[in-house]
């Protein structure tokens, strides 16, 4: 399970940031605030877990802009492998776990 406090960083990936900001207007610093603001909702994603453990979380930016981010720690760095704006399901469940 995640543990931000043995997170040392973020490590970009130059691919990802471009899609993630092309196709859905998402910015690397954006993703970044999501990790620092309350609430947070974080889940293990076991069915894309294939080739290393990855994670799930549902959050805010500084802005309040709801973000859905699919992540990975490599050594003690967060990787985002995707990012984009909350479906309004995940939206309802996070407002839900967060009332």
């Amino acid at each position: 399970m995640f543990d931000l406090d043995n997170v040392g960083g973020f490590d970009w990936d130059a691919g990802n940031s471009e899609k993630n900001r092309q196709k859905h207007g998402v910015f690397t610093g954006e993703c970044e605030e999501v990790f620092f603001n309350l609430p947070l909702l974080i889940q293990d994603d076991p069915l894309h877990s294939t080739t290393e453990p990855r994670s799930l979380v549902l959050g805010q930016t500084n802005a309040g802009r709801c973000l859905f981010i699919a992540f990975t720690i490599r050594q003690d760095k967060i990787r985002v492998i995707s990012a984009r704006d909350m479906s309004q399901k995940e939206r309802d469940l996070y407002e839900q776990a967060n009332s």
